[in-house]
């Protein structure tokens, strides 16, 4: 049986874990797979009147078709500030204003930009990965302080290690899982 104090240290380090895995799953929403997806726009900031604003509070993102967005603002005078920003956003992506709506193509995915893609979807589970794991050694820390500190028997800090490292192991498979899936969306022509 883990002592209280121990287990109040391993439900915090399992706390940032599933930060790790929603940090995780917010990325992956922004990289670009085979169809369009409105939370491919969720990242982006609007200049409105001198706020960076979210887009979703200053219009709504639909797709329509699998390979267009469509973004419809709430006011029309904010077209323009909603076209720079999709355009300065990184994403390569060429928005059409006609007035009333924003039409968004996207064009086909290249076997290179399918790589670079896979390549940056990797580079965020690492990022996320490590984030457990540092995790895991804050946590072990404490367990190791706080058992020397309240003369807890060793036994304790040992089941408390075994804790903490079952807990990272299943969020490390959350984010391989993650990954494969993203990877098998972003490669699917």
């Amino acid at each position: 049986m883990i002592p209280e104090e121990l287990q109040l240290i391993i439900d915090t380090a399992e706390e940032s874990m599933k930060e790790a895995i929603d940090f995780c799953k917010k990325e992956f929403s922004h990289i670009r797979a085979g169809k369009a997806s409105p939370t491919l726009l969720n990242g982006i900031k609007v200049n409105y009147y001198g706020a960076q604003t979210p887009l979703n509070q200053l219009a709504t993102v639909s797709a329509p078709e699998a390979r267009l967005l469509v973004v419809q603002p709430f006011d029309k005078s904010t077209m323009e500030d909603i076209e720079k920003a999709i355009m300065s956003s990184g994403l390569g992506l060429n928005p059409n204003n006609d007035g009333s709506i924003i039409r968004i193509p996207l064009p086909m995915l290249s076997e290179d930009r399918r790589k670079e893609l896979v390549k940056h979807a990797k580079d965020v589970a690492e990022k996320a990965r490590i984030s457990i794991r540092n995790s895991r050694r804050d946590a072990n820390d404490e367990v190791k302080k706080t058992v020397q500190e309240e003369s807890l028997p060793e036994d304790s800090r040992f089941e408390s290690e075994d804790a903490v490292q079952a807990i990272t192991d299943k969020y490390i498979g959350q984010i391989d899982s993650l990954l494969e899936t993203k990877e098998s969306d972003i490669m699917t022509v």
